[in-house]
């Protein structure tokens, strides 16, 4: 083994900071933004208050700021734009539909089909619209059929990664790769450059989803059970000798536990009462609220009232009513404006008229009844079941916070849908024959879209992920404090050292096992810009070509498969699908191995290591 110098103090914190970030970044409970907020308020005062010189000019603190403006953020953000004009025009239903008659007639054959349009599909799209797009084909293909949608659903979420993989924009680890190599001075990649190495690796692995992966997934069902009670309007006629009458509101609330939610104080024909905790209660007066049969009696007898359902008294003649109403399962999106948000505050029913029935989460919350989580912060991928009208649920499906999970296979389509779509073509055309960089012509696509009214601000804006960005911003922050420490280069020694002697596929072999090690555990694009600048090194120590080495980072730090954890669409279909944490690896870890082996292979033959 070689001798190694030990790394100068600066360098030394950064990556005691790094591992530090790493770590915060698999805890749950720490909300991914705050951990990148922690690292750039680290970096930058930490630089301000002892300064480091970089090639003789002192590193400007304020330089770890330059990620908010670094291309390939803009790259992303554009993108995330593009694909968000895709979902509100329903540019992509006709893929849908083709899919959803395809079911129809051969699911073995159609699974094939889906796995193939996906992979596709995500070689140039964020892959988060096309898994919102599919999960509600492919559940309701199940609902139809009778059959378990456990074994389609996860080979399609990893069949959008495979995809990803492909190409430069496929994904936002991709262009953080690519960037940070050309930023360091390597060739830029093209669009297509390493689309060879994943053809090969995605055929075998698509062949694996097909025929193997629902073999080896148990069955699962929807996670929460269907019996879960129905909440009813009603109203609650105070009687005279009720003793809430001449009390405040608030006394009222209190006799039923603060339960019980009030929507209106009726106070003879027309006249409503503000429902302030302070208004006086008189006889007669009529208290709407909305609640499971047994609550709504349970709260009559308290207030000493009579339960009424429209003009009539509740009783065996005239029982209570739910005529209109709809159950469904609606999961958390990825973009989100509710992620980060407790339930108690989401305003669920007046702001999206949904009453929340009961709650899932796939770390052991599986179908807790409503009452109770109000202080519970909802995530991507968290599954509520909810009661409202079909009017309005059919409404939902066009929202970005929700997926309905009904089995439906209706799509959203508009006039503009051509144009969004011509856009999303124009954007990778440009790039991919070099008339323009990616992020230039996915900001010219962003423009188009919303001069043309195929996105207004607003849903443009929502497109965007604060977690993303932040991520991202913080990523390229470590990384470049890494590089001008001199910690990336201790870190590449340090590789080296350890593996003196190996052969050149061997090392290129464990660098790409530890970026997939890395990318299942923590941030994927973290793990990915600060292997960047690693791998160059490893490969300038060992006189060897640059690209094969960035290479391995870019592909290991996409092998995302073995925990729900690892990509945003896994968590979605994780709880859409009732899977366990198990099912990820029994799936996710032999694609992961013959993936490493295939692309590692790969690479060591184009590159002649």
């Amino acid at each position: 083994m070689l001798e190694l110098a030990l790394p100068n103090a600066h360098a030394l914190a950064v990556m005691i900071l790094i591992v530090a970030a790493l770590v915060m970044f698999t805890r749950e409970e720490i909300p991914l933004e705050t951990t990148s907020l922690v690292v750039l308020v680290t970096l930058t005062v930490g630089f301000q208050l002892f300064p480091f010189e970089f090639e003789g000019t002192a590193l400007r603190p304020s330089d770890f700021f330059l990620g908010f403006g670094n291309r390939a953020l803009v790259a992303v953000c554009a993108l995330m734009i593009v694909g968000q004009g895709l979902i509100s025009t329903g540019a992509l239903e006709p893929v849908g539909r083709l899919l959803a008659g395809m079911w129809r007639r051969g699911p073995v054959l159609s699974l094939l089909l889906t796995l193939a349009i996906t992979a596709v599909l995500s070689a140039f799209i964020n892959n988060t619209p096309i898994v919102v797009m599919l999960l509600p084909i492919l559940i309701g293909v199940a609902i139809r059929t009778g059959l378990p949608s456990s074994g389609t659903l996860i080979p399609m979420g990893f069949a959008s990664i495979l995809g990803g993989m492909a190409t430069t924009i496929g994904t936002s680890t991709n262009l953080l790769v690519v960037n940070v190599a050309a930023d360091m001075g390597m060739d830029r990649f093209n669009m297509f450059d390493f689309v060879g190495p994943v053809l090969v690796a995605g055929t075998l692995a698509v062949v694996y989803l097909w025929l193997v992966a629902p073999r080896l997934i148990p069955e699962r069902r929807p996670p929460m059970s269907r019996g879960v009670s129905r909440y009813y309007t009603a109203q609650i006629r105070l009687n005279p000798d009720s003793a809430v009458v001449g009390g405040t509101l608030a006394d009222a609330l209190a006799r039923t536990g603060d339960a019980m939610r009030v929507e209106t104080i009726q106070r003879g024909p027309g006249v409503f009462l503000k429902t302030l905790p302070d208004v006086l209660l008189k006889a007669d007066d009529r208290i709407t609220t909305s609640d499971t049969q047994s609550n709504l009696r349970e709260y009559a007898r308290v207030l000493g009232g009579t339960l009424f359902s429209g003009e009539h008294q509740v009783d065996a003649a005239h029982p209570l009513s739910a005529e209109g109403q709809q159950i469904a399962e609606v999961a958390i999106t990825p973009a989100s404006r509710l992620n980060g948000t407790r339930i108690g505050n989401a305003r669920l029913y007046s702001r999206h008229g949904l009453r929340l029935l009961a709650f899932n989460r796939f770390e052991g919350m599986e179908g807790r009844e409503s009452p109770g989580l109000d202080e519970i912060r909802l995530r991507t991928g968290d599954v509520l079941l909810v009661q409202s009208t079909p009017e309005n649920l059919a409404d939902l499906k066009g929202s970005p916070d929700f997926l309905v999970l009904d089995g439906s296979i209706e799509l959203p389509r508009t006039r503009k849908a051509p144009l969004a779509l011509a856009t999303i073509i124009g954007v990778v055309a440009l790039a991919a024959l070099r008339i323009m960089p990616i992020e230039i012509s996915a900001l010219l696509g962003s423009l188009v879209l919303i001069v043309t009214g195929c996105l207004n601000w607003k849903d443009a804006m929502n497109a965007l992920s604060t977690q993303v960005i932040l991520i991202i911003v913080a990523s390229l922050a470590m990384g470049a404090a890494l590089l001008k420490t001199g910690g990336a280069d201790y870190l590449a020694s340090l590789f080296v050292s350890i593996t003196f002697g190996a052969p050149p596929p061997v090392v290129l072999m464990g660098l790409m096992l530890m970026m997939g090690i890395l990318t299942n555990v923590v941030s994927n694009n973290a793990a990915a810009v600060i292997g960047t600048p690693i791998a160059i090194g490893i490969a300038q120590r060992l006189g060897l070509p640059l690209e094969p080495f960035v290479l391995a980072v870019l592909f290991g730090a996409n092998l995302s498969f073995v925990t729900p954890m690892s990509y945003q669409t896994n968590i979605l279909i994780m709880n859409a699908g009732g899977y366990r944490f198990g099912d990820f690896v029994r799936v996710g870890l032999p694609l992961t191995i013959l993936l490493w082996l295939v692309l590692c292979g790969v690479l060591i033959w184009a590159y002649g290591l």
